[in-house]
């Protein structure tokens, strides 16, 4: 039986997969802005413009909502994760979820 990983397609998404490296290589929680950045720079051409960036941060944060859906990441507000399914406003960052988490998504 395939995955749920499989299934979802998060696993082909170049921009889950930005995601999901960036929070591996670090410690701490970063920003949908750092994993745009990031994916970016994987595309930019010469000639392109220097923020790029924004081009991608609705595809990071919907693809971050997904994987928080999943229970592979944490949504954080203000320290705090936030629930997946609700709303999503404001000012966010991204952490690995923990055991915690993990139970709640």
């Amino acid at each position: 039986m395939p995955s749920p990983e499989a299934q979802s397609g998060s696993e082909d998404d170049p921009v889950a997969r930005a995601i999901l490296d960036l929070l591996a290589a670090s410690d701490k929680s970063i920003t949908p802005e750092d994993a745009a950045r990031a994916y970016a720079a994987t595309r930019a051409r010469p000639g392109d413009p220097p923020d790029l960036w924004r081009r991608y941060l609705m595809a990071v944060r919907q693809q971050a909502l997904h994987l928080a859906r999943q229970g592979r990441i944490a949504i954080l507000r203000k320290g705090k994760a936030v629930d997946p399914n609700a709303p999503v406003k404001g000012v966010i960052r991204l952490a690995m979820a923990g055991p915690s988490e993990a139970g709640e998504a």
